[in-house]
């Protein structure tokens, strides 16, 4: 298999990033599980082990998708867009409830939640979209008719996501639609539209009654956590007490008081930032946050240097997933967002969100790798000519 220090274009610097949140990851979620007998079953190194192998599977399916030819890529994506249409569908069919959200497949011992792959799917979907459009055309205007059929495109994978009722993805995949469409060149007056829109579909929704009544005690307990400190104010609560704990340096890895007594609950998927704060303080906390900002640095410089408009809408529309669920999950653990259950891009224990995201920088280091090895087409400044290098 090919390496990827012989591939020409890929972007050291993201990959360096994810392997070392990856890093960080595998030994958060061990901290946050070793002392925990009832989740292990009395093996300490249970779910670091379980998380290794997600990260070694994960890097796998990066190093795939940055080998195969970018034309492979857009074939293939109706028919991953696809799959993942029939994933949404078997989860509402035969699904497993797990923490109020049919949201999960079980297979024997494994379980995959089809909507952490939904997230790159409706990304690259919308990219596929605009961009045949574009390259179909005399010029690249980005019309009604292509934002119509770009939101075509997320609404049945989202609609799929509200029965479930899954909250959390929903608002991340809400806000990468929006940067999508802001890449693909969309009129403002059509993202203001999707604001506008989106507000008002939440607002029906609560008013439907397709909210779980534990969602909105959790907005409700974002408002004002001292409304219920015992249930739904709980998590936020405990994650402050957790975050506090560390001050400029933690109290060490495996030694954090809130982590090994377990009073945050979920702390090795949704909070597992939380034992960062506690364990390795303020300067472990923001090594992780300056991580993020990496990638999140180098997918928009991918997005930027690219003229291909597929690789540019989908690496833009990357780096709005990332960034929000980042911040969502973060803002949670911060109490400055509600608790809604998302996990932390590479860190955050769990093999879904994993492939999923490991799929995603690979697909951006495939985008770079393109970019480098065969630029696109550019403007001579003295002619005005269309040539290709």
């Amino acid at each position: 298999m090919t390496s990827t220090s012989r591939v020409p274009g890929v972007d050291r610097l993201l990959l360096a990033a994810v392997v070392a949140l990856s890093v960080l990851g595998c030994l958060l979620v061990w901290s946050a599980t070793s002392a925990r007998s009832d989740l292990t079953g009395g093996d300490p190194r249970a779910f670091l082990e379980k998380q290794i192998l997600n990260v070694a599977i994960g890097l796998g399916l990066l190093l795939v998708v940055v080998v195969t030819d970018h034309r492979w890529v857009r074939i293939v994506t109706p028919l991953v867009y696809l799959a993942s249409i029939g994933g949404l569908v078997l989860v509402l069919t035969m699904g497993t409830v797990v923490n109020g959200s049919r949201s999960w497949l079980m297979f024997g011992g494994m379980s995959i939640q089809p909507s952490e792959f939904a997230k790159l799917t409706v990304v690259i979907g919308m990219a596929l979209v605009v961009a045949e459009r574009a390259e179909n055309r005399w010029r690249a205007r980005v019309g009604l008719v292509d934002v119509v059929l770009m939101l075509l495109v997320a609404a049945v994978p989202a609609t799929l996501i509200v029965l479930q009722p899954d909250l959390g993805t929903m608002l991340v995949l809400t806000a990468t639609v929006f940067g999508v469409l802001a890449a693909s060149g969309a009129s403002a007056r059509w993202l203001v539209a999707l604001g506008v829109g989106g507000v008002g579909a939440a607002v029906a929704a609560v008013s439907a009654g397709l909210l779980e009544d534990y969602q909105v005690d959790r907005f409700l307990a974002f408002l004002d956590p001292t409304l219920d400190p015992r249930g739904a104010g709980y998590n936020v609560e405990q994650a402050l007490i957790a975050a506090g704990n560390g001050g400029p340096f933690g109290q060490g890895l495996f030694d954090g008081s809130q982590t090994r007594s377990g009073f945050v609950p979920e702390q090795h998927t949704d909070f597992v930032f939380t034992v960062a704060g506690e364990e390795l303080g303020l300067l472990g906390a923001g090594l992780i946050i300056a991580l993020l900002g990496v990638v999140l640095w180098r997918a928009l410089r991918i997005a930027a240097r690219t003229d291909d408009v597929f690789g540019r809408v989908a690496a833009a529309g990357i780096a709005c997933w990332f960034g929000f669920q980042a911040f969502q999950n973060i803002g949670m653990c911060l109490g400055i967002m509600p608790v809604t259950g998302v996990p932390l891009p590479f860190v955050s224990y769990g093999g879904s969100s994993m492939f999923a995201s490991m799929l995603a920088v690979g697909l951006l280091l495939n985008i770079s790798r393109r970019a480098a090895v065969a630029p696109a087409a550019r403007l001579r400044p003295t002619t005005g000519v269309l040539v290709r290098s």
